[in-house]
This record gives C-alpha cells, structure tokens and sequence, in this order.
C-alpha cells in the first residue's frame, strides 16, 4: 500500500514538473499570439487597404472601431473605413459613415476630403456602370444621386477654395452637368412622343438656360424648333432655329 501511494506521488509530481516546465518554455518553443492592439489591428487594416483587399480591410477596421471607438486612431479608422466601403462598392454603407463623420466632426481638417468622398459615392450611387459599360446613355435613370453628387461638389469647392480635391470636383461637375442636362432632354423627347408639346419646350428652355455648357444645347434647341412647329408658333420656331445654326 505504501509503495502504491509512493508511486501515485511520483506520477503527480512529474505532470506538475511538466506543467511547469510548459509554462516556462522559451518563446520560441511555444505558438505566439496574435497582438490584438489598437496599433497592431490598424497596421493589418492598413496592409490590407494598400493591397487592395477592401472587404478584409473593413473587417479590421470594423472591429478596430468597435473594441476602441474613443483611441487616438478613432478618426483615422473612420476616414479609412469610408475609403474602403466606397472601393469595395458598399455605397450604402459609406453614405452614413461620412455624414455621421461630418456631424461629429465639423471642425476636422480633413473634412474637405470627407465632403469629396461623399461626391464620389453618390456620383457612383447615380451612375449605372453595366449601361455605361456597353454604350448605353444612362442619363434617364433617377437623377437624385447625381443631383446630390453635384451639389457634394460644390459645396466643397465653395467650403474649402484652397482643397487639394477641387481641380478634380470641378471636373466632375462638369460631367455631371452634362448628365443632368441630357436627362432633361430625353424627358423632353417623351414628352414630344406623347404630343406634350409645351411640357417638352419647358425642359429645352430649362437646358438652355441652366446647362448652356453642356452638349444637350444644340438637341434640345432641335426638339425647340419641332415643339415650336407643332403648337404653331412661327416666329419662336425662327427664333429658335436661328439659335440652333448659331451652334451648329
């Protein structure tokens, strides 16, 4: 009996002797452990932005937001988890992002850039990329986003004259003018269909009044000229196609 309880000691005492030697090992011996910390999940989040991997990104970005919303990289997160829903085609994501951004945030530095993003994502919102794709005009879908995404723009260049982001705002302005301009005139072009002759020389006075820059002038004085022709006044007719040679 005496020997028995001897030997169930020795067992014991060697898995103890065994632990603790575990536990004691050198680094190297053992798996390490992911670093979890604030600095160490924004330099993951970061990798994973300047590889191109947007969804990944938004997964540590998420969850970096989440752990540690009021850290010193809380700001950051937040622009770059922006930057990443609007690569990553998450529109719907992004828009609430930056306009919660601008609330908290009126004074931030960065904010021109967060007011060009928000331009961008609805610029994206409005545009149909399978139609654009393959030629087709996308210019009669709803016009809210693009309305909105102009409107992004300006705000921004009129905020902030001195922005880095305004040759390119400006630019997109211009495109988007050009799109708002054509949707009026494919409004104007049903109308006509439909025999809604003054409902269609509305939307061309419209155009020519407000997009004079845009390519939709020299159509929508076309669709002018027949309206004019169809309700019977000749001498808005001439008027109008005088206008339409002079930009021929």
């Amino acid at each position: 009996m005496f020997k028995y309880k001897s030997f169930i000691k020795v067992v014991v005492s060697t898995a103890m002797l065994s632990t603790l030697v575990a536990c004691t090992s050198s680094p190297d011996e053992l798996e390490r452990v992911p670093d979890r910390s604030p600095q160490a999940l924004y330099k993951q989040a970061k990798k994973s932005l300047n590889d191109g991997l947007y969804n990944r990104a938004i997964t540590s970005l998420s969850e970096l937001e989440s752990r540690f919303p009021f850290g010193p990289l809380s700001r950051q997160v937040q622009l770059d988890l922006i930057f990443a829903y609007y690569k990553s085609g998450q529109l719907s994501q992004a828009l609430p992002n930056i306009d919660r951004f601008i609330k908290l945030n009126p004074n931030h530095p960065q904010l021109d850039y967060v007011h060009y993003m928000r331009g961008l994502v609805n610029m994206e919102t409005g545009a149909n990329a399978f139609q654009e794709f393959f030629g087709i005009d996308s210019a009669d879908k709803d016009m809210v986003a693009t309305r909105d995404a102009f409107n992004d723009f300006k705000t921004l260049i009129n905020s902030y004259p001195n922005s880095k982001y305004n040759d390119d705002a400006k630019q997109r302005m211009t495109q988007l003018l050009d799109k708002l301009a054509r949707h009026e005139v494919i409004i104007a072009s049903y109308y006509m269909r439909r025999s809604s002759y003054v409902a269609a020389v509305n939307r061309c006075k419209y155009v020519l009044e407000y997009y004079q820059q845009s390519s939709a002038v020299k159509p929508a004085l076309e669709i002018l000229v027949e309206a004019y022709d169809k309700l019977g006044l000749q001498d808005l007719k001439l008027e109008a196609e005088k206008v339409l040679a002079a930009n021929s």
